[in-house]
């Protein structure tokens, strides 16, 4: 496989830009609703809503990071730890009720939730750079 193949860019540059497009949204999001209501707004649960396009950027950086032979491990970390993050907080929601409504958003099931959804968005982060780098590296370096 040529490790720097049209294919091979092109699959690290969409897969970079759909793993930022979660964090980006969040961001711009909160800035326009801020800016327009005056008062701060910011949707913590956007990263988790937009879960596939993240799901689908990072399985793409994988298949260009095995093809340039780099990046390989801490994009398959950072998915594995995207996912695992994203389904044990989802997991726990649901059961704890605080998902359904039933049990009051507060104390050490609140905390624990939103907790893995901010590493989530942390591993999300940590999954772009590292995009990042592989487009550097397939399209810049000799």
């Amino acid at each position: 496989m040529d490790r720097k193949g049209v294919l091979t860019k092109l699959l690290a540059v969409v897969g970079t830009v759909l793993v930022w497009i979660p964090i980006l949204f969040t961001v711009l999001t909160s800035i326009v609703g801020t800016i327009s209501s005056g008062v701060f707004r910011f949707d913590y649960l956007m990263p988790a809503e937009l879960f596939p396009i993240a799901f689908v950027g990072a399985l793409l950086l994988l298949w260009a990071a095995r093809r340039a032979r780099s990046h390989q491990k801490l994009i398959g970390w950072g998915f594995g730890t995207a996912v695992a993050f994203l389904g044990s907080g989802q997991l726990y929601a649901v059961t704890s009720g605080l998902a359904s409504g039933a049990t009051e958003p507060t104390g050490w099931a609140w905390a624990l939730v939103m907790a893995s959804i901010a590493l989530y968005s942390l591993a999300l982060v940590v999954i772009g750079v590292a995009g990042i780098l592989l487009v550097r590296r397939v399209h810049f370096s000799q």
